[in-house]
């Protein structure tokens, strides 16, 4: 195997396109190590064998380690790493995010900027969320009612379906045994969405800042992206789990979120409503799969200019 120092880093047309990748592979309870260009998930029942150029993003779960040598041949192959909980649900930590594309993160900001543009997705989020009901014409303050009430709609329908008592929502922070079991539960499963949402807005490279619906927080983004899912898988879940008892109910939960998210691929799903909502998809795909290195220079009235040269010589002084 060729060591670190003699290995030349992969140009971008000799790595894998993204769409033709793995977009997440999870791994726990293993030591992950480098086999020439691949990495390899060691454990009790053996060795596995994963081309290093066909990971989107890794996602390390509880239990493993990995080796300096299997980070260093997933940063050449243009592979992401986050350490995360079980199955994704909680975000721990992140390396490099999967692309070498600006064109999400600039399609985020440049929305986030515009107040006009901002509010509209928002509405396109409050759209995914209630499909049922049509949100165009809505101010943020329409909109905060209208979320506000479908979600004690939500809370209500999942008391009576489950036949738990239902008091309203109650959480302090800090305290989670405060609440009862119901609150309990939703508590963790919000959690736990919070954690998935992260993971993949810092695998796509997404700014977790920019939000369109919350604000002034440094996860606003990633509080907007769990949302989506609240009232469809958050809610439901936590009051199943809630009606099987109190006990060990956040562990529970977690869990339960946990294997509700891989049978349904809500980590690929979320990718797909981000870039929806950023209205990139056919660019941000375009250059993401192709992984180029392009760099450009802004120049004026919007253009960009090739990097790598001295433009002394065509400024008036």
């Amino acid at each position: 195997m060729s060591t670190i120092s003699k290995r030349s880093l992969s140009g971008p047309r000799e790595l894998t396109r993204v769409a033709d990748r793995l977009s997440f592979v999870y791994l726990e309870r293993c030591t992950v190590h480098r086999d020439a260009n691949a990495i390899t998930a060691e454990d009790a029942e053996g060795t596995t064998h994963i081309p290093s150029a066909t990971i989107g993003t890794l996602l390390l779960g509880p239990g493993t380690r990995i080796t300096h040598q299997a980070m260093s041949v997933l940063g050449e192959s243009g592979a992401g790493v986050v350490w995360v909980g079980e199955h994704g649900v909680r975000f721990y930590a992140g390396g490099r995010a999967l692309t070498r594309s600006s064109a999400l993160v600039e399609a985020q900001a440049t929305a986030w900027a515009n107040r006009r543009t901002r509010l509209s997705v928002a509405r396109a989020m409050y759209r995914k969320r209630f499909p049922d009901e049509d949100p165009s014409g809505l101010t943020r303050h329409e909109l905060l009612g209208r979320e506000g009430q479908r979600v004690k709609d939500c809370y209500r329908k999942e008391a009576t379906r489950t036949g738990l008592p239902w008091r309203g929502r109650h959480f302090v922070p800090g305290d989670f045994t405060s609440g009862d079991a119901p609150n309990q539960a939703v508590t963790a499963a919000a959690q736990c969405m919070y954690g998935i949402a992260q993971a993949v807005v810092a695998a796509l490279g997404c700014s977790p800042g920019l939000g369109f619906i919350h604000s002034g927080h440094e996860l606003s983004f990633v509080l907007d992206i769990a949302d989506l899912y609240k009232t469809e898988i958050g809610i439901p879940t936590a009051f199943d789990v809630a009606a099987e008892g109190g006990e060990d109910i956040g562990s529970r939960t977690r869990r339960a979120i946990r294997d509700k998210a891989n049978q349904i691929g809500l980590l690929d799903r979320c990718v797909n409503d981000i870039k929806q909502l950023l209205a990139v998809s056919s660019q941000a795909d375009k250059a993401t799969s192709e992984h180029e290195d392009r760099v450009t220079l802004q120049s004026d009235r919007g253009l960009d200019v090739a990097a790598g040269r001295n433009y002394a010589e065509e400024v008036i002084w």
